[in-house]
């Protein structure tokens, strides 16, 4: 009846009276155009109450009355067919609307699913089977035709019932059915035996259902409402969470609306309000999303924010701030709904361990047993019993404010849950969290000893956070709740991010899983391990003030926080200095060579001792994997873990590193010898081991080495046969890496000038992506290549003829001198023309950088280049370093989220001119010209 009520429904029907009435015997084919005008006319009017800021729900209500319009149209007309065909109806029938079309929601592009309601008992089958086939041709066709997405069923009261028994999805639609047309009495037929149906049935096994698939979709959507691109239905905090808990508590209590869990004293009025507000705001949200998709989307993608932020009006001129107003909205609504309904599961003891008063009676023995074997302690205020919390007192917080840091402390030390009660109270407590409690010493102290709680540190902040007392009590920590973060890694806001590098540092403290084991090792190895969770809380408050330096705002935000903790001297030097560095050991590997020993002594010197390096090494680890589920790989465990154990070593002294060194190449080459290599003699062994620079043996292994010289050995098999050493054909080995999943391609070949750029382009006409590469070259003027690729879309090669491309094209070039420009140009042609291409890149303002310049402590020339990739970049950068007099000695190539990020070591080729400062910034310019596309 709620839609039939509403004023626009009475607009509609006039404006149906106007343009679906139509003379006897008019045919469905020619009452169609009526319809889709009469449709896209509201629909535009739908469009105009959304835009002007009507409430979502609202403009959801206004759309299902006019869906429900034109059902009764095409209904009374099916009714007028079948008479003037058949004569008499041969049954009565209801037409009803279910699932979110009954709840009279409906964004532009939602289902409409609707049932064909009979009685159980029909006398003429024949002519039943002719009204029904009617039904179809004059409702079902129209409706397909205007092109709504309708979902229908025909069912008679007792084949409802027996759905509603086998099929839970089919009983949550039931719950919201709603007569749209027809008989009343076949409808409340069918609702009366449904609700007998559900009081009978067994609610326990029902609402214990839908908590776990809540449970499954929560998993599956990140558990957390914080994401950068979150799913807005189905998603934590989405519009199912809110449709879910007033299905569970229709069927257990009979509660339809909030406003009657609000009656019953489950919320507050202020509670139910911004409840049913944060609701509305998403089916607004929802409406502009399906507006701006010719189909049904429920993912509010980074490149859709904007759009989104600026029709629904948010007035800020930087599209950056107005994304982050726009979302620190959504991300708000999506938390009250959360928490809200978290909170009622509690209320209406919906899961295990809550009871109330609504529940299932017990006996008077039964109360009295329970009670006899309930051990009561009486802590600070507060009642223990049964691992729950609760208040003594009204008062609690209000006698000694401290007491809401205190509690999460009592949580954490006995493995406690609050009871809904307390937990209310400590929402509305948050405000006497002031200055004066900032700045208590004995709050410091109840605080730092959660963070020294090796391995349950982060449920505990987790929970502060999402009640409000984290934010409150730490205000450099609140400024990141809810802050979108304009970075192409980052899945999650600044808040979340920060939890989620606590909680992995719990799993590394609780051996989780063998990879955190290493990291536990080294860990055990420092006098306090646990300052670390300090530092990764407040490893990020400087991005507060923006992402740009914020390593080194967040020194300066950390100061006085670290002041009012009473944090020593010492440990303050520790802190800060992590926080203002937590990117370099990141940054190290990703962008210099490993197997330089200078690269490791470097960074030794830098990090000033072993301790600031254990602390850095575990924070990288944990920083990268709480940024998304698929940043960290095996390949970025290995680099990270090699330049930590190369810099460890360093603090050993010089005479120890070199007294190593040498020891492991005599190691190699004795291992190398014991294998006896089928064809290949022990001076062509010796000789592979002469001609190479001790680097290459730093982090290369023994299958390695002798993979590599049995490709030296292949390549040197040809000479007898080849007219000259620049036509033998390269030897490539070509195999996948589970383990790292990616695929490592070894290229053994006759040096030559210009030979990076020519396997890059290869690769590049191969189709794969290039994350890194090692070139080597011995002393004889064979090089050694190894390249670790994967697919554009991450992991091993799949595409079974990229290496026979790659074979092809590196032959073409050096064998026979084709110039492979003109493939790499029609590739990026080919790339440009594809339409609807989605960029995965994230709006974000991402900066074009490119720096050439000495670097004094590696005594190398390096190249940093970061830019949106795009098809034949590498190629056509390593081929203008080549011509303007360079050798490339090193690079490392990485390609994320379309961001590439390539550092190249550089030297001048022999008999070139000498390149200063001056020849350096024209090399720069003009590969900025390349990254822009200008040449």
């Amino acid at each position: 009846m709620f839609l039939k009520e509403n004023p626009v429904f009475r607009r509609l029907h006039k404006h149906a009276q106007k343009r679906l009435v139509f003379d006897p015997g008019v045919p469905r084919h020619k009452q169609l155009p009526a319809y889709k005008r009469f449709v896209a006319l509201e629909n535009e009017m739908l469009k105009r109450y959304h835009r002007k800021g009507d409430s979502g729900f609202r403009v959801c209500q206004a759309r299902a009355a006019m869906v429900d319009v034109v059902i009764e149209n095409l209904f009374l007309g099916a009714l007028d067919e079948y008479s003037t065909r058949e004569g008499r109806l041969p049954c009565k029938l209801a037409l009803i609307a279910t699932g979110g079309y009954g709840r009279g929601e409906l964004n532009p592009h939602s289902d409409i699913d609707i049932m064909f309601l009979y009685p159980e008992k029909i006398n003429n089958k024949k002519r039943f089977a002719v009204f029904q086939s009617i039904l179809t041709e004059e409702i079902l066709y129209p409706l397909w035709d205007l092109g709504w997405k309708i979902g229908h069923a025909s069912r008679n009261s007792k084949e409802v019932i027996d759905e509603a028994h086998s099929e839970i999805q089919s009983k949550n639609a039931l719950l919201e059915s709603r007569f749209i047309c027809g008989s009343r009495p076949v409808f409340t037929d069918m609702t009366e035996r449904f609700q007998k149906f559900c009081k009978k049935d067994n609610i326990a096994k029902y609402i214990q259902q839908r908590l776990h698939d809540e449970k499954i979709r929560h998993k599956k959507y990140g558990n957390t409402p914080y994401l950068q691109e979150p799913e807005i239905k189905n998603g934590v905090g989405g519009l199912r969470d809110f449709q879910n808990i007033l299905w569970t508590a229709n069927l257990k209590f009979g509660f339809r609306s909030f406003r009657e869990l609000e009656k019953a004293k489950m919320l507050r009025r202020d509670e139910r309000i911004a409840m049913e507000k944060a609701y509305h705001f998403l089916l607004r949200i929802r409406t502009e999303i399906h507006l701006n998709n010719r189909r049904p989307n429920d993912k509010l993608d980074l490149e859709l924010q904007p759009v989104i932020a600026e029709k629904l009006l948010y007035p800020q001129e930087d599209i950056f701030q107005r994304v982050e107003a726009f979302m620190k909205d959504y991300y708000s609504a999506a938390r009250t709904i959360y928490h809200t309904s978290e909170y009622l599961k509690k209320r209406l003891a919906l899961t295990k361990g809550n009871s109330s008063r609504w529940g299932t009676r017990i006996s008077f023995k039964e109360a009295l047993r329970a009670h006899q074997h309930r051990p009561v302690r009486h802590i600070d205020g507060f009642l223990l019993e049964e691992d729950t919390l609760s208040a003594t007192t009204k008062n609690v917080f209000k006698e000694a404010p401290e007491r809401l840091i205190r509690i999460f402390r009592y949580k954490q030390q006995f493995g406690a849950a609050f009871d809904s009660e307390l937990q209310h109270r400590i929402s509305r407590s948050i405000p006497l969290i002031d200055g004066k409690v900032i700045n208590s010493p004995s709050a410091a102290k109840s605080f730092l000893s959660i963070l020294r709680e090796p391995g349950q540190v982060y449920p505990i902040l987790l929970s502060m956070h999402e009640i409000g007392v984290l934010g409150r009590y730490l205000p450099e920590f609140g400024q990141l709740t809810c802050m979108v973060q304009h970075e192409y890694y980052h899945r999650y806001t600044a808040d979340m991010h920060v939890l989620r590098t606590i909680k992995h540092l719990d799993d590394i403290f609780l051996k989780a899983h063998p990879d955190a084991v290493p990291y536990e090792k080294e860990l055990r190895q420092i006098e306090d391990p646990k300052i670390l969770y300090l530092i990764l809380l407040l490893h990020d408050i400087g991005k507060a003030e923006g992402i740009k330096n914020h390593d080194i705002n967040g020194v300066r935000l950390a100061q006085p926080i670290l002041d009012r903790f009473s944090i020593l001297p010492e440990a303050q030097k520790q802190i800060l200095f992590i926080i203002r560095h937590h990117l370099e050991m990141a940054r190290i590997w990703q962008r210099f060579d490993l197997d330089d020993p200078q690269t490791a002594a470097s960074f030794a010197k830098f990090m000033e001792d072993p301790d600031k390096l254990r602390l850095l090494y575990v924070h990288t680890y944990c920083d990268a994997r709480g940024t998304a589920p698929t940043l960290w790989n095996n390949y970025k465990e290995s680099m990270h873990r090699i330049l930590y154990q190369k810099t460890l070593e360093q603090y050993a002294g010089e005479t120890v590193l070199q007294r190593k060194r040498k020891e492991q190449i005599v190691m190699l080459n004795q291992e190398i010898f014991q294998r006896r290599i089928d064809g290949v003699s022990k001076e062509e062994i010796e000789a592979h081991f002469s001609l190479l620079p001790e680097r290459y043996f730093i982090n290369t292994d023994a299958d390695q080495i002798e993979l590599h010289v049995k490709m030296v050995h292949e390549l040197l098999s040809q000479i007898q046969q080849a007219e000259s050493v620049g036509s033998l054909i390269p030897i490539i080995d070509w195999r996948n890496d589970p383990e790292l999943n990616m695929t490592i391609v070894n290229v053994v070949t006759w040096d030559r000038a210009g030979l990076f750029y020519k396997l890059a382009g290869a690769l590049t006409l191969a189709g794969v992506n290039i994350l890194s590469t090692r070139a080597i070259s011995r002393n004889d003027h064979i090089s050694v290549d190894t390249f670790y690729i994967t697919d554009p879309q991450g992991g091993v090669v799949s595409h079974t003829g990229a290496e026979s491309i790659f074979r092809k094209h590196l032959e073409e070039t050096l064998v026979h001198g084709v110039r492979l420009i003109d493939s790499i140009e029609a590739l990026e042609q080919k790339e440009e023309a594809k339409e609807g291409k989605k960029s995965d890149l994230l709006p974000a303002p991402f900066p074009l950088s490119i720096d050439v310049y000495h670097e004094l402590t590696l005594k190398r020339t390096i190249i940093e280049i970061q830019a949106t990739d795009k098809p034949g970049l590498l190629y056509r950068l390593a081929r203008h370093i080549y011509r303007k007099g360079f050798d490339i000695t090193f690079a490392r190539i990485a390609t994320e989220h379309g961001v590439a990020m390539d550092t190249f070591y550089i030297e001048q080729v022999k008999g070139t001119e000498h390149a200063g400062a001056a020849n350096l910034l024209e090399l720069r310019e003009e590969l900025e010209q390349i990254v822009r596309g200008q040449t």
